[in-house]
């Protein structure tokens, strides 16, 4: 048998559903949400009739439309200026508390951007299926973990039954070895990536990023490569878990703990 990549045994362990035209259906582990793609979303599920499948797999902040500005930051929903952003927010606000999904709303502790926030608090982890309705959601592969955006159909979806209909990628090994130079960065080092491959090169494929160099990153660094793999036409990219995934998420606020760590971090070895 052919050795198989971490997409390939995320794939596998999250597969409910293998349909005949190649489509399949996954389960996602975290859904994140945040205030643009998801007011249509809810309004799907309440013309259904229908309710979150799993309140406790969903994570939300707002993030998209908060100004940077200190004093209208700390007014609060009531104190934005935009309407269009202030109606997102309360929105998002609005149907988080009507079905009782945790959001970390504008002023609350960790309140983020949607791909930093879950790392941060130990809410992505090696081993998970990670949506978001963004693009940029491949940031979470940093973590070990099989991460993409979706549209706002798929968010609604996903609310609704904690699946996605999903086509298996094909797999690409990116490997860079040796030790980068004075000044050079992790976003410089995914650019000349980029420029070898192209924009389209990792069109259809889910990147695997190996070798001494992305070893030799944080956790920040980790997730700024990824975070780019959609620059360069795939649709996910990661980095297989070690040490430095697991100093990262220790003792973090939704990380396991105790004896539930150990047993984590060696099924995440495996």
């Amino acid at each position: 048998m052919a050795g198989r990549t971490l997409y390939d045994k995320l794939w596998d362990s999250h597969l409910v559903k293998q349909n005949s035209d190649g489509s399949s259906l996954i389960y996602i582990d975290r859904h994140v949400i945040h205030e643009v793609t998801s007011p249509q979303a809810f309004e799907g599920l309440r013309l259904a009739n229908r309710k979150p499948w799993r309140l406790d797999t969903n994570i939300a902040t707002p993030d998209h439309n908060i100004s940077t500005d200190k004093s209208e930051r700390d007014a609060g929903v009531a104190g934005m200026t935009d309407e269009v952003s202030r109606i997102q927010v309360q929105t998002l606000d609005d149907n988080c508390d009507l079905y009782g999904i945790k959001e970390f709303k504008i002023n609350e502790m960790g309140q983020g951007i949607v791909h930093v926030m879950g790392p941060e608090l130990g809410a992505t982890m090696p081993g998970m299926t990670v949506v978001c309705g963004d693009s940029h959601t491949a940031t979470h592969g940093a973590l070990a973990c099989l991460a993409h955006g979706i549209g706002t159909s798929e968010v609604e979806h996903v609310l609704a039954t904690q699946c996605l209909v999903a086509k298996k990628m094909k797999n690409m090994r990116v490997t860079v070895d040796g030790t980068v130079g004075a000044g050079v960065t992790p976003k410089d080092v995914v650019l000349a990536i980029i420029g070898k491959i192209g924009t389209a090169g990792g069109n259809e494929h889910a990147i695997e990023f190996a070798g001494s160099v992305f070893r030799d990153m944080s956790i920040e660094g980790r997730m700024t490569v990824c975070n780019m793999a959609i620059e360069a036409g795939a649709r996910c990219g990661y980095i297989n878990p070690d040490e430095v995934t697991y100093a990262y998420l220790a003792g973090r606020d939704h990380a396991p703990a105790a004896e539930s760590w150990d047993a984590a971090t060696t099924w995440w070895d495996g």
